[in-house]
């Protein structure tokens, strides 16, 4: 199948009588992609098929006012990442779980989850990142998982390049002495 640009994809969702056919392909170009850093921030697989969903009903409904400024793609994933943190502090209130009781819960599915790949590295890295604070968590998954350039994360998280750059050192030097601990 000829893959379609953003340009020919975004005319086709003008159009009543192409619109459907051009949801269903803008889903298809990029659901993966954001279910991965839904993932990577909730890790459990549910919330994150939660996470992707309202992030194509958000787009959906607010495509009018996609202004081609970025990307569609980084338009999409700075829906997701929001989608996700605001995910996340919604269930720290909900629960009434502090920051601390959030994350020895998210470690427990880590250990017991059959849906977190990899070997007792990986889940020791999974378990590490839960103690970065959220958006150090963000960038160090866009950066590391998703080979992001920092100027396309910029774009994402609305952050400078510089900012990003820190947070990024910040979170790899916790990353290292969490893993070390072990």
């Amino acid at each position: 199948m000829m893959s379609l640009s953003e340009l020919e994809l975004l005319k086709m969702i003008q159009e009543p009588e192409t619109r459907e056919k051009g949801y269903r392909l803008l889903i298809d170009m990029y659901q993966r992609r954001i279910y991965g850093i839904a993932r990577k921030m909730v890790l459990i697989h549910e919330d994150a098929d939660d996470i992707t969903q309202n992030t194509f009903i958000k787009a959906f409904k607010n495509l009018h006012s996609f202004n081609g400024n970025s990307s569609l793609f980084t338009w999409l994933y700075r829906i997701a990442t929001n989608e996700s943190l605001n995910f996340l502090q919604r269930k720290k209130r909900k629960f009434l779980l502090s920051i601390e009781d959030h994350e020895e819960v998210m470690k427990k599915y880590v250990d017991s989850s059959p849906l977190i790949d990899g070997d007792a590295i990986e889940r020791r890295l999974q378990k590490a990142l839960l103690a970065l604070p959220e958006k150090q968590r963000l960038v160090f998954n866009l950066r590391f998982y998703e080979d992001l350039s920092y100027d396309e994360i910029s774009q994402i998280t609305e952050t400078s390049v510089g900012g990003l750059k820190a947070s990024y050192h910040h979170a790899v030097k916790k990353l290292e002495n969490e893993l070390k601990k072990e």
